[in-house]
């Protein structure tokens, strides 16, 4: 998706160290990352200081940043690895959002002391790819669910994907068969790894987004 000229030129006076490009991309973006972190944590002070770790993370991995990538979606993928790092400090199962306009899947930025650097970019780097292959398919997904009136299939990703629930409460919840749920699973899961295969990403592994494999 190509980006508009002023995002473009955003990006690049924030590159350059611009300080009132800073004080215009947060004004910009911290409020809807902040919506998305509280509909996720229901904890004001926790969604503040993720937005503000995504914020870091972002510009940590600006000198990587591809501007092919939507700046949002980039953003609320970052936000999104947080969030679940933060769930996962809280021992609760992280979920993935089917809102990928406004929540998408995340990056990790490097910020142990145990590993060396390098090893952390490079990780940081495959789940920060994984995360926008995820976002931007099922972005496309959606898009063609909702015009085509899938709304079954879209419900059935919702419940799996967002709430995390099996396969046999997903059917019971949406009056289908187990093996409808599974065929709508299969279906998704094999869309997304197409896309990791056309994006050449390595070891691609769904269940850190709390997605099980088929």
């Amino acid at each position: 998706m190509t980006q508009d000229s002023a995002t473009l030129l955003l990006i690049e006076r924030i590159r350059h160290g611009e300080e009132e490009a800073w004080s215009e991309f947060i004004n910009l973006y911290e409020g809807r990352l902040l919506a998305f972190a509280r509909s996720r944590i229901r904890n004001n002070a926790a969604a503040e200081d993720i937005v503000q770790e995504a914020f870091l993370g972002f510009l940590t991995s600006l000198p990587n940043y591809d501007p092919a990538t939507k700046l949002e979606t980039y953003l609320f993928t970052i936000t999104s690895y947080k969030l679940t790092d933060h769930l996962r400090r809280e021992g609760r199962r992280p979920a993935l959002s089917l809102t990928t306009s406004s929540s998408s899947i995340g990056s990790h930025d490097p910020v142990g002391r145990a590993r060396r650097a390098s090893s952390l970019m490079q990780s940081r780097e495959g789940k920060q790819q994984e995360g926008i292959v995820i976002a931007e398919c099922l972005a496309g997904l959606i898009e063609q669910w909702q015009e085509q009136g899938e709304y079954e299939r879209l419900m059935c990703m919702e419940l799996l994907f967002v709430l995390g629930w099996p396969n046999k409460r997903v059917a019971e919840e949406l009056d289908i068969t187990e093996q409808a749920v599974a065929n709508h699973k299969h279906f998704t899961l094999s869309k997304l790894k197409e896309a990791a295969m056309r994006s050449r990403v390595l070891n691609f592994d769904l269940s850190q987004f709390g997605i099980e494999s088929i």
